[in-house]
């Protein structure tokens, strides 16, 4: 399992509310895992299984993209 499937497990168990959901962000440590193989994408070429976990990341990107949009909509106005 992904270091970022890991970590947007953990939250979703964890419990949430619109507001922790919106200010919710993958980890430094993800993060640079995921600039990494998009840089070496562009440049040297991923592995199969490179490839796959960025491909996984970005699928779990936008559905949290989508939950925020949504968790937006939750908030009380003021």
């Amino acid at each position: 399992m992904s270091l970022a499937y890991e970590e947007f497990v953990d939250f979703i168990a964890a419990g949430t509310t619109p507001s922790s959901l919106i200010a919710f962000q993958p980890s430094a440590l993800t993060k640079e895992k995921v600039a990494d193989l998009i840089r070496r994408q562009k440049t040297d070429g991923l592995s199969s299984e490179e490839a796959a976990e960025l491909d996984y990341f970005l699928k779990i990107e936008h559905l949290m993209r989508l939950a925020k949009a949504r968790a937006r909509q939750h908030l009380p106005r003021e």
